[in-house]
């Protein structure tokens, strides 16, 4: 009789699993995915939905469109999971139950928890990018404030990204000379990898691009337009555009599945749950200290695929595990762009920015749908 393997979410990490397992386990399992919109949506095209460079009409897929015919997609919210009777409860009240389980949740953001944080805008979410480009287009100069209002959130080069391409959209606009830019981070350096922040920040030098470190974002004033730190210090600005702290989605909080803030405690090398049996969680989910990003839920993916595999078949454990491996773009600018590759044991590689790594992310983007979520990438 075929193991019931279900999956909780349809991003990258979720709808690569799927297939894979798919591929791999044959009639041994019944795969289904269970997302609560249907909707394949690819996060990284919200950076330039912000900037004008891409539309959102662009960025979504039916997930029916890139799974295998052999899954079975449920569309509707997980509401609960209860880890000891293998079942997992949907809004509507149907209950399923499984034999393995696939934590694929993401994250979300929480703006909410900065005080006054209304008045921010953002673009870690689709609705948050729009709202950011009506904005700049209305925008005729001032003080931008870039801010980071909690670690860890997704894709750590987004922020230093984001101010890149603004010096250019300001530019092009023709009111770059009657605006500031300032990029706030809580570390002392410009994000978390260091080797690629000694990278760029001479380049947000050139571009006039204020670096303020050790600003952690505590609060909003959004009657006298100022940010506030942690530290004590305070900002005024005319533009206000926070990453949101993000947290792990509520139905793994509901169920005791994470830690404090929601994340999946996991094995770093095998992704299994570190307290409950049979159960696998990959990408934004997890607490491994590592980039939040579609890029480490691809290379995730087959091990889990394969932990899952061997388990349903009685086989010993695979070999292969998860070694940290991430490859992510960082968009420069003027049509520049470097790359960021590291694992568990080797430190950030970065080479200097170049229109060739630009031209590779541009492709990766329009290229994604046909690649990254059938496997057709190597690893």
């Amino acid at each position: 009789m075929p193991a019931e393997v279900v999956i909780l979410g349809g991003g990258v990490g979720g709808t690569l699993t799927a297939n894979l397992l798919a591929r791999h386990a044959g009639q041994d399992a019944n795969v289904t995915v269970i997302d609560s919109t249907g909707k394949h949506v690819y996060q990284p095209g919200f950076l330039y939905v912000a900037v004008g460079q891409e539309q959102p009409k662009n960025l979504s897929r039916d997930e029916t469109r890139l799974l295998r015919d052999d899954v079975t997609l449920i569309k509707g919210p997980v509401v609960l999971v209860d880890p000891e009777a293998r079942t997992v409860k949907l809004a509507n009240g149907r209950t399923l139950p499984y034999d393995y389980l696939v934590l694929a949740t993401g994250s979300r953001t929480v703006m909410e928890e900065v005080p006054g944080a209304e008045d921010a805008h953002d673009f870690y979410t689709l609705e948050g990018a729009v709202r950011l480009q009506q904005a700049l287009e209305q925008f005729g100069g001032g003080k931008v404030l870039v801010g980071v209002a909690g670690i860890p959130y997704k894709c750590p080069p987004a922020p230093v990204e984001f101010v890149f391409l603004l010096d250019d959209y300001l530019r092009a606009k023709g009111v770059r000379e009657k605006s500031e830019i300032k990029l706030l981070s809580p570390l002392n350096r410009a994000f978390t990898i260091e080797t690629t922040s000694k990278l760029v920040q001479p380049i947000l030098v050139e571009r006039d691009i204020e670096l303020c470190t050790f600003f952690n974002v505590e609060t909003v004033d959004p009657k006298t337009k100022i940010v506030n730190s942690l530290e004590g210090e305070s900002f005024e600005y005319d533009l206000l555009v926070l990453v949101p702290p993000h947290r792990g989605q509520q139905v793994i909080e509901d169920s005791g599945l994470g830690d404090e803030r929601g994340w999946v405690p996991v094995d770093k090398q095998t992704l299994k749950h570190e307290k409950f049996d049979r159960i696998w969680a990959l990408g934004d989910a997890t607490n491994i200290p590592i980039s939040k990003s579609g890029s480490v839920a691809h290379y995730e993916a087959p091990i889990v695929a394969e932990e899952i595999t061997a388990a349903l078949r009685g086989e010993p454990a695979p070999k292969r595990v998860y070694e940290g491996k991430v490859m992510c773009f960082l968009e420069t600018g003027r049509g520049k762009a470097t790359t960021i590759q590291f694992d568990y044991e080797h430190p950030a590689r970065s080479p200097k920015p170049a229109r060739v790594w630009h031209w590779g992310k541009a492709l990766f983007n329009k290229t994604y749908w046909h690649t990254v979520p059938q496997g057709r990438l190597p690893d």
